[in-house]
């Protein structure tokens, strides 16, 4: 039975007798041609056929210059579709577009700077093989730095490839999933809808939550995709990371509405306030970054956002001080005479 829902696109099954791949590789892109040919080259070298693959970029009107159509032309050839917008419609319009053009029975998003590596869909096709039951499977993820150089590795969620236990417990509570490394069969997205409205910018998280309640979920053990992470202006930073913590309470207010429907009223609610716990604290380590930049007005803006998210202000109090620049400078003294 589909689930509608009025914040979430209907994402209909493909039509009858249209040709049906077993994967979509679908690259939403915006304004980053720059990265775009590494992306799409990621997937060309791992491409399989037309038969088994449709590859297609989809661009959210792209304004900076950037010509994503003459960089899909260029490596191409042919053999990548490309749909342009005729206005931007933000991520996760773009996001339901691609969903409505995919033929494939699996679904894979690769954001337009983000790469993946040799034997990523092999091994991910696998997993759909040996374990037809999953709704969605994800591997290790790489952080690299704007040059591609790699800065860090997503944890072992378990220490073989294979069905997660609990998930959904372990998901809810915060996002832990690197988004390029995660495949998805489209009957879920046809079942369950699109990308929620609500929660743009933790569109992603919610997403994950949402199918953990409703599949088993796969982990695959090697990192095979890479995420690159952005690092903008001190100020711009400050005011980039308001908007993440916004995000993600909005998405964990989204979460609580449906989580009751799949977990007993105690834990759903023991996991909530867990969740909003996690996002405080990464709210304060903002605070401490902002502090750091010299951006004060940013910290404060970042102490309210963490009292909206309806944390106890006491907990807040208790914690605040630790992200002082007094504590930090001294913590950074004891550092040197405790090596």
């Amino acid at each position: 039975m589909k689930e509608q829902h009025p914040y979430r696109a209907t994402i209909p099954p493909v039509l009858d007798g249209a040709p049906r791949p077993l994967w979509s590789v679908l690259i939403p892109t915006y304004n980053s041609a720059r990265y775009l040919r590494e992306s799409l080259m990621s997937v060309l070298t791992q491409d399989p056929g037309p038969d088994a693959m449709q590859i297609e970029v989809v661009d959210d009107h792209s304004t900076r210059g950037d010509d994503p159509a003459a960089v899909v032309e260029e490596l191409g050839c042919g053999r990548v579709g490309f749909y342009r917008q005729k206005e931007n419609v933000g991520q996760i319009k773009n996001y339901e577009t691609c969903l409505k053009r995919s033929r494939g029975k699996l679904i894979h998003f690769l954001q337009d700077d983000d790469y993946v590596r040799d034997g990523f869909y092999r091994k991910m096709q696998r997993a759909f093989e040996e374990k037809p039951e999953i709704g969605a499977a994800f591997c290790r993820g790489i952080y690299t730095d704007p040059d591609g150089h790699w800065l860090d590795i997503s944890p072992l969620e378990c220490n073989q490839s294979g069905i997660l236990h609990n998930w959904l417990e372990r998901i809810v509570v915060e996002q832990q999933i690197v988004n390029p490394t995660v495949v998805v069969r489209r009957e879920v997205y046809e079942t369950l809808g699109g990308f929620d409205r609500r929660a743009v910018g933790g569109e992603d998280w919610e997403m994950w939550v949402r199918i953990a309640a409703h599949y088993p979920v796969w982990f695959e053990v090697e990192p095979l995709a890479a995420y690159r992470v952005t690092r903008p202006g001190s100020v711009t930073q400050s005011y980039g990371m308001l908007g993440t913590v916004q995000h993600m309470c909005r998405a964990t207010e989204v979460i609580e509405s449906y989580l009751p429907e799949h977990l007993p009223k105690k834990t759903a609610n023991k996991l909530s306030k867990q969740a909003r716990k996690n996002y405080m604290f990464w709210a304060l380590g903002d605070v401490r970054r902002a502090l750091r930049a010299g951006d004060r007005k940013g910290a404060v803006l970042l102490v309210l956002e963490a009292i909206k998210c309806r944390y106890p202000l006491k907990a807040i109090k208790s914690n605040i001080r630790l992200y002082s620049p007094f504590h930090r400078h001294r913590d950074e003294k004891r550092s040197h005479h405790n090596p």
